[in-house]
């Protein structure tokens, strides 16, 4: 049986073939599965996959962090955020020093590989075995750069099928040098920095032809992990990885041990650190909101704002001359300041002494208490339920719920008129209103103006015990400046993306919120503040009507006012909530007021503080005063007219 088989699979075999065809055949194999077939293949699949392949010598924007370029209103640049690219340089406009440390630590055997190098790979994968971890890659710089030129992040297989076809097309497209060349101009380098101009002035303040050996080293050492060792992250690291990569250069023969050890013992050094100005608490604000524009083909986008330079710099003087006289002895660190339009353009903005000592926004981020400039909801609250300025209200001492409101200046009187009550901030008086309009009415009227923060309900809600956002207070009292329509403050005027193409313009709201009477009626009272009030610092010889406020033991003082073209808001504490020595929103923060208002609207000579007011018991006196001195000066402006005067 076994022998018929065998010999039927005998009699299956095909006819021998000729020794001529059987040679073409082998001849043919070895072309299509041997060496020389795959490099044909790869070399066919390379110039076909390069049909339609980016200009691999020009650097690309990244898919990551959009680039952010901020105008203030008249057009001018002020701030950039997200990824930085330099101007692309030749190897001739970069110093010697960068191109060999960068070969010696990542590809030693560049010059005389043809782009995938497989002497690096097995080196590495022997290095990566001994170590029991990855520490060293396999990638030439060629592969390097066919990844940052045509490829994603991804690992997969067919990624590294076409990181190794792309690798030979740039192989096969430049020499060397070119490749190496267009690596320098491409590579990131930590910071948002990609490539070596970018590099070199980000860390060094110096274009990339002056960089020296050491701070060559330190960027060629960034390569492969640049966030870890980032100077800006830890210097000492990135000094010490600085120092391997001097190491390599001497094995690999491009400098001497002894120039390695002079590169070593004055390691490079950070430049001082650009210090943005106060611009910096502005352009965090809208930029964060601009990023929602970016993606897709938005690489770079350029956000036109509100930004009024002019007046950024006399917010910044007048809280400098401010704190100079008064910061040490009020015991207050902090400040923030907010000056927008009446109908909400953000046009100077302050949320911090230092942007380069704390970039948190004490007026964007921070919730303070904003004391009786709260009140201004609920005496709205208390006009829209038909009380008039003129009408009286008890001062007297109250008690709700075991609760206990005291005045400033421990005066209590029996009866006050609303106007009266809201320039001298009698918190008694304004409690009972709060309690006579219904609390529910005052935290309302705040949400409808724009107060985002949570309100509590409890009777000091009326002496601003909840506490808000500078940004938001200063909005609402802005509903009165513009005649009662909403404000929602923006910073961001336009914003344009690829190819200049308008993704966001912005528009004005035109939405009433408070009725006319209720606005003037307001307004008066808030003049009244600043004439006769506990905002008398602040008073100016133009328009302008305000409020101020102070938490429970100074620990917040406030004012916000405003005039015909802006309104303000300031805030003065501590960050953490210390007590200032007798600080309160009619002291410091009206000075700043004031001063920041001359020297914005110059049109009015500088003036000293007026004199503080007569207590009111002059009243009657100063009311006889002053008819008396109209009377006179109608009189003499009648004179004046009949003899053309």
């Amino acid at each position: 049986m076994a022998k018929h088989k065998r010999a039927s699979k005998r009699k299956a075999l095909p006819a021998k073939a000729s020794p001529g065809r059987s040679r073409w055949r082998r001849q043919l194999a070895w072309l299509v599965t041997g060496p020389v077939g795959i490099v044909l293949l790869l070399v066919a699949l390379g110039w076909y996959t390069s049909l339609d392949v980016d200009d691999v010598s020009r650097p690309r924007p990244s898919d990551g962090r959009p680039q952010i370029t901020l105008l203030d209103q008249d057009g001018v640049a002020f701030a950039s955020f997200g990824d930085r690219y330099g101007d692309y340089l030749s190897l001739e406009q970069i110093s010697p020093w960068l191109p060999k440390a960068v070969v010696a630590i990542e590809d030693r055997r560049f010059y005389h590989h043809p782009g995938i190098d497989p002497i690096g790979i097995g080196r590495a994968l022997i290095r990566n075995i001994q170590a029991g971890r990855v520490v060293q890659g396999g990638s030439t710089i060629s592969q390097q750069l066919a990844k940052l030129a045509f490829l994603t992040p991804e690992r997969s297989l067919s990624r590294k099928i076409k990181e190794a076809l792309y690798t030979i097309w740039i192989e096969t497209r430049l020499d060397k040098d070119e490749i190496l060349e267009a690596y320098l101009n491409r590579v990131y380098l930590g910071s948002g920095s990609f490539g070596a101009d970018a590099a070199a002035r980000r860390y060094f303040r110096k274009p990339a032809k002056d960089l020296s050996l050491p701070e060559s080293a330190m960027l060629a050492g960034l390569i492969r992990a640049p966030s870890h060792y980032a100077p800006t992250r830890d210097l000492e690291l990135a000094r010490t990885r600085a120092a391997v990569v001097l190491g390599a250069m001497v094995d690999a023969g491009m400098i001497t041990a002894e120039l390695a050890a002079s590169a070593k013992a004055a390691p490079a050094a950070l430049a001082e650190p650009e210090t943005r100005s106060a611009t910096g608490y502005f352009a965090d604000w809208v930029v964060a909101e601009s990023r929602l524009y970016a993606g897709g083909e938005q690489n770079r986008l350029e956000v036109r704002t509100t930004l009024d330079r002019n007046l950024q710099a006399a917010a910044e003087a007048a809280v400098r001359t401010a704190f100079a006289e008064h910061a040490e002895s009020r015991e207050v660190e902090q400040v923030a300041l907010v000056a927008m339009t009446p109908d909400g353009q953000v046009r100077a903005m302050l949320g911090g002494r230092s942007y380069a000592a704390s970039q948190f926004n004490r007026a964007t981020q921070a919730e303070r208490q904003p004391g009786s400039a709260f009140k201004l909801f609920v005496y709205l609250a208390a006009l829209e339920a038909g009380w008039r300025p003129e009408d009286v209200l008890s001062g007297a001492p109250v008690e709700i719920d075991s609760w206990q409101p005291r005045n400033f200046d421990d005066r209590y009187p029996a009866e006050v008129r609303l106007v009266d009550a809201f320039a001298e901030s009698v918190n008694t008086a304004a409690v009972r209103l709060s309690e006579e309009v219904g609390r529910d009415r005052v935290v309302g009227l705040a949400e409808r103006l724009g107060i985002v923060s949570e309100i509590h309900d409890h009777p000091s809600l009326a002496l601003g015990s909840s506490e808000v956002r500078l940004l938001d207070l200063t909005a609402a009292y802005a509903t009165i400046a513009n005649g009662g329509r909403l404000v929602w403050p923006e910073g961001v005027e336009a914003i344009r993306g690829a190819k200049d193409k308008v993704l966001y313009r912005r528009r004005e709201i035109d939405e009433p919120v408070l009725e006319p009477a209720t606005v003037r009626a307001m307004t008066a009272m808030l003049q009244t503040a600043l004439v006769r009030g506990t905002g008398w610092r602040a008073s100016l010889r133009r328009f302008a009507g305000g409020k101020t406020g102070t938490s429970s033991d100074h620990r917040d003082a406030v004012f916000v006012g405003f005039t015909d073209e802006l309104v303000v808001g300031v805030w003065v504490g501590n960050d953490d909530g210390r007590p200032m020595k007798r600080v309160t929103g009619g002291g410091l923060p009206a000075l700043i007021f004031r001063d920041f208002i001359l020297r914005a609207q110059g049109d009015l000579p500088f003036l000293p503080a007026p004199p503080p007011p007569k207590p009111r018991d002059d009243a009657p006196l100063v009311a006889v005063r002053d008819a008396i001195g109209n009377l006179v000066g109608g009189v003499v402006r009648s004179i004046r007219g009949l003899f053309g005067g």
